[in-house]
């Protein structure tokens, strides 16, 4: 289909070449990279931009042909986005956001709370701490401390038990022949086990296994997907990640639209569904 798209995920890529699409990896602060000789870039796995986020975006907008779209990109790689779903009635974890320089101190009940930056990717900088410890309290504290001295803005939620046992599930969505459609699911058990040390590490263990979508979780999908700015059809891929609430019923944890895991292998049909997705928003460019 002429000129190549731009694009890194092993088993997609075999599809789209049986599809006669052909596919380069490349790096994006390449600056060997004419990106304008594209007719689609597609952004898999950039995690490397947590750190760099500015220049990340800005780079986005020189991209001609990106999806997810560059205005997509700035508005999904900071987390703070969650509060705009919430107040569009989407349903999410209670998040309270500390501004560098803010004060800070845990709240004052015994329960458990995850702390993380609201600009990440993966596991990184993530802890989670029981309040009725003295010590976690303390390392709650000093977390905050190290984000806010870095200029970064922290979240904090309260840990939801049910990722424990029931996990959390990850809903896919990628383009279809009518718009953005459902692909298939996983659950992802629990990885987080106590308080973040300032490891320099990019994921924790986690185990992961395919998973049936629910109707309430497919619901919650729906209304997060169709509050995302600008419409949901604009985009190639979503995953939707959800962990049920205290009353069982779902909530949203994030919603990836930039760089995530989109776990093709674990249904048999998503290779080729990814594919599909990509030749359709190629066909929409010529």
């Amino acid at each position: 289909m002429g000129r190549p798209v731009r694009g890194r995920h092993r088993r997609g890529a075999a599809r789209l070449r049986h599809r006669g699409v052909a596919v380069e990896a490349a790096i994006w602060d390449d600056p060997a990279v004419d990106w304008s000789r594209y007719d689609l870039v597609v952004l898999r796995s950039p995690w490397d931009y947590a750190l760099r986020r500015d220049e990340f975006v800005a780079w986005a907008q020189t991209v001609p042909r990106l999806v997810n779209p560059a205005d997509v990109v700035r508005w999904n790689t900071d987390k703070r986005y969650l509060g705009e779903l919430s107040a569009a009635g989407v349903p999410t974890v209670p998040t309270v956001w500390v501004e560098p320089g803010e004060p800070w101190q845990p709240p004052a009940d015994s329960g458990e709370y995850v702390i993380k930056p609201a600009v990440s990717a993966g596991s990184q900088d993530t802890g989670r701490y029981d309040l009725a410890d003295p010590e976690h309290r303390e390392l709650a504290a000093k977390h905050v401390r190290r984000l806010s001295d870095a200029g970064r803005v922290t979240m904090v939620q309260p840990y939801l038990s049910a990722v424990d046992t029931a996990g959390e599930t990850a809903l896919l969505f990628l383009t279809g022949p009518d718009g953005l459609a459902f692909s298939h699911a996983i659950r992802k058990g629990p990885m987080l086990t106590g308080p973040d040390l300032g490891v320099a590490e990019l994921y924790k263990e986690e185990r992961i296994d395919a998973r049936a979508a629910l109707p309430d979780q497919l619901a919650v999908a729906q209304q997060a997907l169709a509050a995302v700015p600008g419409g949901p059809d604009r985009l190639l891929y979503a995953r939707v990640d959800l962990i049920p609430g205290p009353d069982g019923a779902p909530v949203l944890v994030e919603l990836e639209l930039t760089e995530p895991s989109l776990f093709i292998g674990y249904a048999d049909a998503a290779p080729d569904r990814l594919a599909a997705a990509i030749t359709t928003h190629l066909a929409r460019r010529s």
